[in-house]
């Protein structure tokens, strides 16, 4: 028997907010949590603004060992777990659910900062001043083992790691656990902290980040986007199977219903113009999902807001849905939060899940002039309250990957 899959909680920590709740009143209310770079000196370089987390003392959720000890990253991911697993009423862990609850957790870029500060330790004062917590304080996995170890949940534990669709794919696997029955509970999400003066710097140069002032830098299918913006945060969400979450009373969401996953063999960093990647990830969560695409009525996009990935993915919309690409809302809530990397994908997971539950699609802010190659229903610069049963996640990575989570309703 299908074994069925719910959304039981969620975590945000984003520049919109440090909980969900604050997220999704920023999201509904069309506001932008982008600003000016205040983590470093930007004054060197032609980028001025990003998404930054603030407001937020990892102090309230780690103890100051563990914060000095762990990489931003990992503060990030631990505050939104605790979030999550509160809201979806697990906390306390009844220690007879320990080995079927596990976590998958991912980062784009992992601690960055924490390995730019080792090695300016090593050059300055020497290598027996390094901390010997560089590698459990830095590596990609250690989001995922610090949360298990903190909370004690035995099941499967890894990290993933698929540059801006990781946490898309930490669902993903996470989804494909509980279908196999190594679990009956999955924590799934990512987070990143990059906003340093190195990968700003490489972005830059690179020619893919947005070079125009806050709050408009962020344009995913304006005719005048120049870039996206980096940003900074964690989403974590609980996965559950039905019958666990209902024998336990939980809340629920949204269901998770099918996912698709394909490779565009095409570039390093860029798309395939063509969209074909990315269309077959969606056919495949449908076809996974036994749902037509005629009964999609919304897709949270990828939507970076650079000039090729928004209009390949508005092609590759159009491959999959044909004339009802014209009839259904798609949203770019990058519009609002900038482009939290490995991050990303969860947080408009978590978002997807929202707009399903509060039958609500999100805006896409700062669409001001029309852009030929993007003519879908963008649901422009205020948010719309509409009938929404079955929803798409859309997230794309360098190397070509390509995920979409395809979720319901859950009635």
């Amino acid at each position: 028997m299908t074994r069925r899959i719910v959304v039981t909680g969620l975590g945000l920590v984003t520049p919109l907010g440090n909980d969900w709740k604050t997220n999704w009143r920023a999201v509904q209310a069309g506001q932008s949590g982008i600003g000016p770079i205040t983590r470093f000196d930007a004054s060197k370089i032609a980028v001025q603004v990003a998404g930054e987390v603030r407001g937020f003392d990892p102090h309230t959720i780690l103890e100051s060992k563990e914060v000095r000890h762990y990489d931003r990253f990992i503060h990030l991911a631990v505050a939104a777990t605790a979030e999550a697993l509160t809201d979806a009423g697990m906390i306390p862990i009844d220690p007879s659910e320990a080995d079927r609850t596990g976590v998958i957790y991912g980062s784009g870029m992992g601690g960055l900062a924490t390995i730019l500060e080792a090695q300016a330790t090593l050059q300055n004062r020497g290598p027996r001043r390094v901390s010997p917590f560089l590698s459990p304080g830095s590596a990609i996995n250690m989001a995922a083992g610090i949360i298990s170890i903190r909370w004690g949940l035995k099941g499967p534990n890894y990290g993933t790691v698929s540059a801006c669709s990781t946490s898309a794919h930490a669902i993903a696997d996470g989804y494909y656990a509980i279908q196999r029955a190594d679990a009956d509970v999955m924590v799934v999400g990512g987070s990143e902290a990059v906003i340093a003066e190195v990968a700003v710097a490489s972005f830059n140069n690179a020619g893919a980040l947005s070079r125009q002032s806050a709050p408009i830098a962020s344009r995913p299918f304006d005719a005048n986007r120049d870039g996206f913006v980096i940003a900074e945060g964690g989403a974590t969400l609980i996965l559950e199977e039905l019958r666990h979450a209902q024998a336990r009373g939980a809340h629920i969401y949204a269901e998770l219903v099918g996912i698709g996953m394909t490779g565009d063999a095409y570039h390093i960093t860029a798309t395939d113009p063509s969209g074909n990647g990315a269309a077959r990830a969606m056919t495949r969560a449908l076809q996974v999902a036994g749902i037509a695409p005629q009964a999609v009525q919304y897709v949270n996009a990828h939507a970076t807001s650079t000039k090729l990935g928004d209009a390949s993915e508005t092609a590759a919309i159009k491959s999959v849905f044909g004339p009802h690409a014209y009839r259904l809302a798609v949203s770019a809530t990058k519009s609002m939060t900038g482009h939290l990397l490995g991050a990303a994908g969860a947080t408009e997971a978590a978002y997807t899940a929202l707009a399903l539950y509060d039958q609500m699609m999100p805006p896409t802010m700062n669409i001001e002039v029309a852009d030929p190659d993007c003519d879908l229903d963008y649901v422009p610069n205020a948010a719309r309250r509409a009938m929404i049963d079955v929803a798409l996640s859309n997230s794309n990575g360098f190397g070509g990957a390509n995920i979409a989570i395809a979720m319901a309703r859950y009635r």
